[in-house]
Protein backbone atom coordinates (compact mmCIF):
# COMPACT_ATOMS: atom_id res chain seq x y z
CA UNK A 1 0.00 0.00 0.00
CA UNK A 2 1.10 3.31 -0.78
CA UNK A 3 1.59 5.28 2.45
CA UNK A 4 0.49 8.44 0.32
CA UNK A 5 -2.40 7.09 0.79
CA UNK A 6 -3.31 8.04 4.00
CA UNK A 7 -3.37 12.19 3.15
CA UNK A 8 -2.66 12.55 6.51
CA UNK A 9 -6.21 12.00 7.87
CA UNK A 10 -6.12 14.40 5.84
CA UNK A 11 -7.18 13.61 2.50
CA UNK A 12 -6.04 13.34 2.71
CA UNK A 13 -9.72 16.17 9.34
CA UNK A 14 -13.11 27.62 19.90
CA UNK A 15 -16.01 37.92 32.51
CA UNK A 16 -18.54 37.68 31.63
CA UNK A 17 -20.62 40.55 31.87
CA UNK A 18 -23.37 40.28 34.28
CA UNK A 19 -26.46 43.09 34.10
CA UNK A 20 -26.47 44.46 37.45
CA UNK A 21 -29.68 44.38 39.84
CA UNK A 22 -31.38 43.88 42.53
CA UNK A 23 -30.63 41.70 45.31
CA UNK A 24 -31.84 37.68 44.72
CA UNK A 25 -35.05 36.51 45.62
CA UNK A 26 -34.58 33.84 48.06
CA UNK A 27 -36.49 30.88 45.98
CA UNK A 28 -34.50 31.45 43.40
CA UNK A 29 -31.43 32.35 44.70
CA UNK A 30 -31.11 29.13 47.39
CA UNK A 31 -32.18 27.15 44.44
CA UNK A 32 -29.35 28.60 42.18
CA UNK A 33 -26.66 28.58 44.89
CA UNK A 34 -27.35 25.04 46.16
CA UNK A 35 -26.31 23.70 42.41
CA UNK A 36 -23.01 25.18 43.24
CA UNK A 37 -19.81 24.13 45.01
CA UNK A 38 -19.32 24.89 48.77
CA UNK A 39 -17.05 27.92 47.63
CA UNK A 40 -18.74 29.04 45.06
CA UNK A 41 -22.21 29.71 47.09
CA UNK A 42 -19.70 31.79 49.86
CA UNK A 43 -18.25 33.67 46.51
CA UNK A 44 -21.74 34.52 45.69
CA UNK A 45 -22.99 35.74 48.82
CA UNK A 46 -20.41 38.05 49.16
CA UNK A 47 -21.50 39.37 45.48
CA UNK A 48 -25.06 39.95 46.80
CA UNK A 49 -24.38 43.13 48.24
CA UNK A 50 -23.03 45.03 45.35
CA UNK A 51 -26.38 43.74 43.07
CA UNK A 52 -28.67 45.25 45.59
CA UNK A 53 -26.60 48.74 45.63
CA UNK A 54 -27.35 48.73 41.85
CA UNK A 55 -31.21 47.53 42.81
CA UNK A 56 -33.29 48.51 39.29
CA UNK A 57 -37.27 49.41 40.52
CA UNK A 58 -39.78 46.82 39.51
CA UNK A 59 -41.10 46.13 36.37
CA UNK A 60 -43.60 47.94 35.32
CA UNK A 61 -43.68 49.47 38.72
CA UNK A 62 -44.46 45.95 40.48
CA UNK A 63 -42.68 45.57 43.53
CA UNK A 64 -40.10 42.61 43.40
CA UNK A 65 -39.78 43.07 39.77
CA UNK A 66 -35.44 43.69 40.91
CA UNK A 67 -35.21 40.30 42.66
CA UNK A 68 -36.83 38.75 39.90
CA UNK A 69 -33.87 39.97 37.26
CA UNK A 70 -31.38 39.35 39.87
CA UNK A 71 -32.56 35.86 40.57
CA UNK A 72 -32.62 35.03 36.67
CA UNK A 73 -28.98 36.94 36.86
CA UNK A 74 -27.51 34.21 38.88
CA UNK A 75 -29.24 31.31 37.62
CA UNK A 76 -27.23 31.84 34.21
CA UNK A 77 -24.06 32.18 36.21
CA UNK A 78 -24.84 28.39 36.25
CA UNK A 79 -25.72 27.13 32.75
CA UNK A 80 -22.54 27.80 31.05
CA UNK A 81 -20.33 25.23 33.52
CA UNK A 82 -24.00 23.08 33.25
CA UNK A 83 -23.91 22.61 29.57
CA UNK A 84 -20.06 21.98 29.42
CA UNK A 85 -20.62 19.45 31.67
CA UNK A 86 -23.72 17.92 29.44
CA UNK A 87 -21.38 18.36 26.17
CA UNK A 88 -18.36 15.97 28.18
CA UNK A 89 -21.01 13.33 28.67
CA UNK A 90 -22.70 13.41 25.67
CA UNK A 91 -18.97 13.28 24.03
CA UNK A 92 -17.87 10.21 26.18
CA UNK A 93 -20.89 7.95 25.37
CA UNK A 94 -20.63 8.60 22.19
CA UNK A 95 -17.42 7.41 21.80
CA UNK A 96 -18.70 4.36 23.22
CA UNK A 97 -20.87 4.29 20.87
CA UNK A 98 -18.84 4.92 17.85
CA UNK A 99 -16.01 2.18 18.70
CA UNK A 100 -18.79 -0.32 19.20
CA UNK A 101 -19.95 0.64 15.67
CA UNK A 102 -16.30 -0.16 14.05
CA UNK A 103 -14.78 -2.96 16.08
CA UNK A 104 -15.81 -5.51 13.62
CA UNK A 105 -15.17 -3.54 10.66
CA UNK A 106 -11.59 -4.47 10.47
CA UNK A 107 -10.73 -0.32 10.25
CA UNK A 108 -13.57 -0.22 7.54
CA UNK A 109 -13.00 -2.55 4.89
CA UNK A 110 -15.25 -4.85 6.29
CA UNK A 111 -17.86 -1.96 6.29
CA UNK A 112 -21.51 -2.68 4.34
CA UNK A 113 -23.28 1.02 3.18
CA UNK A 114 -25.32 0.57 6.19
CA UNK A 115 -22.48 0.28 8.47
CA UNK A 116 -20.71 3.39 7.00
CA UNK A 117 -23.84 5.29 7.47
CA UNK A 118 -24.47 4.18 10.75
CA UNK A 119 -20.70 5.32 11.58
CA UNK A 120 -21.40 8.74 9.69
CA UNK A 121 -24.05 9.26 12.11
CA UNK A 122 -22.25 8.41 15.31
CA UNK A 123 -19.73 10.91 14.24
CA UNK A 124 -21.84 13.87 12.87
CA UNK A 125 -23.31 13.90 16.48
CA UNK A 126 -19.96 13.49 18.23
CA UNK A 127 -18.92 16.88 15.96
CA UNK A 128 -21.15 18.52 17.28
CA UNK A 129 -20.19 18.32 20.84
CA UNK A 130 -16.37 18.90 19.65
CA UNK A 131 -15.05 21.58 22.67
CA UNK A 132 -11.74 22.04 20.99
CA UNK A 133 -12.66 24.82 18.17
CA UNK A 134 -8.87 25.37 17.12
CA UNK A 135 -7.88 21.96 17.10
CA UNK A 136 -4.40 23.38 15.48
CA UNK A 137 -3.29 25.03 18.78
CA UNK A 138 -4.27 22.60 20.90
CA UNK A 139 -1.42 20.25 22.72
CA UNK A 140 -3.93 17.12 22.39
CA UNK A 141 -3.37 16.96 18.32
CA UNK A 142 0.28 16.31 19.31
CA UNK A 143 1.89 12.92 19.34
CA UNK A 144 1.18 9.30 17.67
CA UNK A 145 -1.98 8.34 16.39
CA UNK A 146 -3.78 5.04 15.46
CA UNK A 147 -6.19 4.65 12.77
CA UNK A 148 -9.15 2.40 13.67
CA UNK A 149 -11.37 3.20 11.02
CA UNK A 150 -11.61 4.89 7.37
CA UNK A 151 -13.63 5.12 4.25
CA UNK A 152 -10.50 5.71 2.32
CA UNK A 153 -10.34 2.87 -0.32
CA UNK A 154 -6.50 3.75 -1.06
CA UNK A 155 -5.58 2.89 2.40
CA UNK A 156 -8.09 -0.26 2.65
CA UNK A 157 -7.17 -1.77 -0.95
CA UNK A 158 -10.84 -3.95 -0.61
CA UNK A 159 -10.39 -5.08 -3.82
CA UNK A 160 -7.01 -7.24 -2.46
CA UNK A 161 -6.85 -10.45 -1.11
CA UNK A 162 -7.59 -10.11 2.62
CA UNK A 163 -3.88 -11.79 3.06
CA UNK A 164 -2.33 -8.82 0.24
CA UNK A 165 -3.82 -5.86 2.42
CA UNK A 166 -1.63 -4.38 4.72
CA UNK A 167 -3.09 -6.19 8.50
CA UNK A 168 -0.65 -4.52 10.95
CA UNK A 169 -1.44 -1.23 12.54
CA UNK A 170 -1.08 1.97 10.66
CA UNK A 171 -0.22 5.24 12.43
CA UNK A 172 -0.39 8.71 12.31
CA UNK A 173 1.62 11.11 14.05
CA UNK A 174 1.47 15.18 14.30
CA UNK A 175 3.27 18.23 15.53
CA UNK A 176 1.69 21.18 15.23
CA UNK A 177 4.57 23.11 16.98
CA UNK A 178 6.86 22.05 13.87
CA UNK A 179 4.41 21.80 11.46
CA UNK A 180 5.36 18.21 10.54
CA UNK A 181 3.39 14.61 9.93
CA UNK A 182 4.18 10.98 9.34
CA UNK A 183 2.59 8.16 8.26
CA UNK A 184 3.85 4.52 9.36
CA UNK A 185 2.60 1.56 8.15
CA UNK A 186 3.69 -1.92 9.93
CA UNK A 187 3.10 -5.63 9.20
CA UNK A 188 3.93 -6.44 6.01
CA UNK A 189 5.19 -3.54 4.72
CA UNK A 190 6.37 -0.87 7.06
CA UNK A 191 5.99 2.26 4.50
CA UNK A 192 6.36 5.82 5.32
CA UNK A 193 5.73 9.03 4.54
CA UNK A 194 6.93 12.75 6.33
CA UNK A 195 4.65 15.72 5.27
CA UNK A 196 5.23 19.49 5.85
CA UNK A 197 1.83 20.98 7.08
CA UNK A 198 0.38 24.44 5.96
CA UNK A 199 -2.66 25.82 8.05
CA UNK A 200 -5.23 26.95 6.34
CA UNK A 201 -7.78 27.94 9.15
CA UNK A 202 -7.20 27.01 12.71
CA UNK A 203 -8.71 23.59 11.81
CA UNK A 204 -7.71 22.74 8.28
CA UNK A 205 -4.31 22.29 6.94
CA UNK A 206 -2.77 21.38 3.60
CA UNK A 207 -0.28 18.46 3.65
CA UNK A 208 2.70 18.61 1.24
CA UNK A 209 4.78 15.44 1.61
CA UNK A 210 8.43 15.29 0.87
CA UNK A 211 9.66 11.66 1.30
CA UNK A 212 8.58 7.89 1.43
CA UNK A 213 10.37 5.40 2.95
CA UNK A 214 9.93 1.47 1.27
CA UNK A 215 10.48 -1.17 4.03
CA UNK A 216 11.24 1.81 6.67
CA UNK A 217 14.78 1.82 4.85
CA UNK A 218 14.63 3.21 0.94
CA UNK A 219 14.02 6.94 0.95
CA UNK A 220 12.59 8.62 -2.37
CA UNK A 221 11.45 11.91 -2.45
CA UNK A 222 7.61 12.56 -3.03
CA UNK A 223 6.58 13.46 -6.46
CA UNK A 224 4.93 17.20 -6.72
CA UNK A 225 1.43 15.69 -6.88
CA UNK A 226 1.91 14.55 -3.33
CA UNK A 227 -0.63 16.36 -1.53
CA UNK A 228 -4.18 16.82 0.23
CA UNK A 229 -6.04 18.52 3.47
CA UNK A 230 -6.98 18.09 6.57
CA UNK A 231 -9.42 18.78 8.72
CA UNK A 232 -9.95 17.87 12.49
CA UNK A 233 -13.67 18.15 12.72
CA UNK A 234 -13.24 15.86 16.88
CA UNK A 235 -10.36 16.06 19.23
CA UNK A 236 -9.78 15.47 22.56
CA UNK A 237 -6.61 13.29 24.75
CA UNK A 238 -8.05 10.04 23.18
CA UNK A 239 -10.01 10.01 19.89
CA UNK A 240 -9.38 12.38 16.52
CA UNK A 241 -11.90 12.47 13.77
CA UNK A 242 -10.71 13.85 10.82
CA UNK A 243 -12.01 14.67 7.11
CA UNK A 244 -9.95 14.78 3.98
CA UNK A 245 -10.41 17.32 0.82
CA UNK A 246 -11.61 14.06 -1.08
CA UNK A 247 -14.21 13.43 1.03
CA UNK A 248 -12.99 10.58 3.48
CA UNK A 249 -13.04 10.25 7.19
CA UNK A 250 -10.64 8.85 9.65
CA UNK A 251 -11.13 7.91 13.06
CA UNK A 252 -7.70 7.45 14.93
CA UNK A 253 -6.81 7.17 18.83
CA UNK A 254 -4.04 8.29 20.82
CA UNK A 255 -1.43 6.04 21.41
CA UNK A 256 1.63 8.02 22.37
CA UNK A 257 1.47 12.18 23.07
CA UNK A 258 5.51 12.25 23.26
CA UNK A 259 6.18 10.83 19.94
CA UNK A 260 8.09 13.54 17.63
CA UNK A 261 8.02 13.47 13.92
CA UNK A 262 11.60 13.60 12.28
CA UNK A 263 12.77 17.09 10.76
Amino acid sequence: MAPASLPLSVSCAPGSSRPLAASPGPSVAAAAASQLPTSSRSSERRRVPGLALAAAPGVGGRKGGGRWRAGISSFSSFLPPFFTWNKGEKAVRLKEELLDAIAPLDRGAEATPEDKERVEQIVQQLEAVNQVKEPLKSDLLNGKWELLYTTSTSILQPQRPKYLRPFGKIYQAINADTLRAQNMETYPYFNQVTANLVPLNPRRVAVKFDYFKIFSLIPIKAPGSGKGELEVTYLDEELRVSRGDKGNLFVLKMVDPTYRVPL
